[in-house]
């Protein structure tokens, strides 16, 4: 019996079977949604404007990674093509990160991350053409289904913070983005040089702008939450995430990541009492949003074995 499940986990060769690391990856990818739920937390205790901020926090990850030698074994591996690639991927996103706390610091913590559940209708369109494959009607359908969920999301917010809706849908269009570029091109190249290349691309693109503005040093309290931020919350689930990548679609993780808004919203409305700016339609949308989450699975099954 042993013998059997052990054949049945692990290929020929020893190696993990594909359904095995796939497992894995799903694990990894919860493992991402938690910590990055805190990011919206973290981007409200942080006192720096929002470029200032990811400009720093880009390059304490950069400062941490360019020590690791797997770093610099990953870069001496990797062609120019590749790594002119990543740099590109880096820019967008560090677009991404500085529109996302940008909404943060207009509207909220809570819906800056409800719009970040639009990343998964933004990929039902995006990756099928960056990934030239066809477009899947289940992934097509799970995006559609939460258009209403979105409309309740403004409809549930005061009219001054709806521009940080406006500017949340653009970080949720430039996630889908990014995320599928990296799904497409980091495959065969380590995550940890990957990492380093795009937070690098996001120092430049971002500190050049902060440095002509002013640049601001933290305050102590800053520094603290810029440290957990770069390591715990950027570093670790963004190295995690593009391994995942290697074994799920970028469908399937933004979906996954729409849970994001779970974590968030209940630590910002403990910490932050947001609730009281926000009405019922507002968490009915959100509701409606993370409803494609435990759908997804069974939608893409369904879909499968009626072909």
């Amino acid at each position: 019996m042993k013998f059997s499940i052990r054949q049945t986990e692990r290929g020929g060769s020893g190696h993990p079977a594909p359904a095995v690391l796939q497992r894995q990856a799903y694990f990894r990818l919860h493992a991402c949604v938690i910590l990055w739920g805190v990011t919206a937390i973290l981007g409200r205790l942080i006192s720096l404007p929002a470029l200032q901020l990811v400009a720093w926090r880009m390059a304490l990850v950069v400062g941490v990674l360019v020590v690791v030698r797997r770093t610099w074994g990953g870069l001496r591996a990797m062609s120019l093509r590749s790594i002119v690639i990543f740099l590109g991927i880096g820019c967008v996103v560090a677009a991404h990160w500085y529109a996302f706390y940008t909404s943060i610091k207009i509207s909220n913590a809570s819906v800056a991350v409800s719009c970040l559940g639009l990343g998964s209708i933004f990929a039902a369109i995006i990756e099928p053409v960056l990934m030239r494959r066809p477009h899947e009607r289940a992934e097509l359908f799970l995006g559609v289904l939460a258009v209403p969920g979105v409309v309740l999301i403004v409809g549930g917010v005061p009219l001054q913070m709806r521009l940080g809706i406006v500017i949340g849908v653009v970080a949720a269009l430039l996630s889908a983005i990014f995320t599928t570029l990296n799904k497409r091109f980091a495959t065969n190249n380590d995550p940890f040089a990957i990492t380093c290349i795009e937070m690098a691309a996001g120092v430049v693109v971002l500190g050049i702008p902060a440095i002509l503005s002013g640049l601001t040093i933290p305050t102590p309290m800053d520094s603290v939450w810029l440290l957990v931020l770069a390591i715990a919350c950027t570093l670790l689930p963004f190295v995690m995430w593009i391994q995942s990548l290697r074994y799920v679609t970028a469908f399937s993780t933004l979906l996954m990541l729409n849970l994001e808004p779970v974590y968030a919203i209940l630590l910002a409305a403990v910490l932050f009492k947001e609730y009281e700016d926000l009405t019922l339609l507002f968490y009915i949308g959100t509701g409606i949003v993370l409803l494609t989450v435990l759908l997804q699975p069974h939608v893409r099954q369904f879909a499968h074995s009626t072909k």
